[in-house]
């Protein structure tokens, strides 16, 4: 059996302790954040964003947009603030972001009519990812770069480009679509390059026959047929190396590689094409 023992508390302590605690309500009353578009229209807070996003301010134009999604629930304009909220993320440097806005857009409002504008920018948003896909591509081993990036805008103009070929946006996009292909050769073959001067030639025949077998009609297979026929012969794989040349012959008849080789070593990659 056990008791609690009760002490008598003299009759100003219940007191003190109700001042106690008004004066801390009153502190915290005071020192909330007011929220300055309690008392805005949706279309106060839309135009307030626009501004902030027009003047570059995308940190600020964010949170207005988040709070137009929530006052305009349900209504076309909500869906223009979500839009316009990806371009913000978009253009102050939040791409992952961005592109979970775009998600949630796409999946939430199939039918919209903006349906190809979203594509278009989430397409667009992995495209500046990798756009140059090769800048200061000489500062690391090129074979750890990684294109998912490029391949997944490839196939977000993609889809844009066979859903709506009419759209506004599809024109740049395919536009778009021709350079990433182009590009994402580039690499290929840049790695099949950076591999034969190491003289790794198994892994640059690998990536050189990878460029061949993945894509087509793109300027940098002359490079390409030339790495394999190199490779080939610094192995001494005389009839793989016969038969390269005479694929570089037919299918490049004027090629300078035929008569003076590879460019210097010396000269920066990105002036090989």
């Amino acid at each position: 059996m056990f008791s609690i023992k009760l002490s008598v508390v003299p009759e100003t302590r219940p007191f003190a302790a109700v001042m106690v605690v008004c004066a801390f309500v009153l502190s915290a009353c005071s020192t909330a954040v007011k929220d300055p578009t309690a008392t805005w229209s949706p279309n106060k807070i839309y135009a307030e964003a626009k501004d902030e996003a027009n003047s570059g301010a995308y940190d600020k134009a964010i949170p207005l947009f988040e709070k137009l999604e929530g006052r305009a629930a349900g209504t076309p304009l909500a869906q223009q603030a979500q839009l316009e909220k990806a371009y913000a993320q978009f253009k102050g440097g939040e791409q992952p972001q961005a592109l979970a806005t775009l998600d949630r857009f796409i999946k939430l409002h199939p039918a919209s009519p903006a349906i190809d504008y979203a594509l278009y920018l989430k397409g667009l948003v992995n495209f500046n990812e990798n756009l140059g896909l090769f800048s200061f591509l000489y500062r690391q081993d090129l074979s750890e770069r990684d294109q998912k990036a490029a391949k997944e805008s490839f196939e977000t103009f993609k889809e844009l480009v066979n859903r709506f070929p009419e759209s506004k946006y599809s024109v740049d996009a395919r536009s778009r679509m021709i350079y990433i292909v182009n590009s994402l050769a580039q690499h290929e073959v840049h790695v099949a390059r950076y591999y034969y001067t190491r003289g790794a030639y198994i892994s640059a025949i690998n990536r050189a026959q990878t460029a061949i077998a993945d894509y087509r009609d793109v300027p940098v297979l002359e490079d390409a047929i030339f790495i394999l026929y190199k490779s080939y012969e610094a192995l001494g794989m005389t009839q793989l190396r016969d038969d390269a040349k005479r694929v570089m012959e037919q299918t490049y008849p004027q090629s300078e590689y035929l008569s003076k080789g590879f460019r210097s070593v010396n000269e920066p990659w990105y002036k090989f094409w």
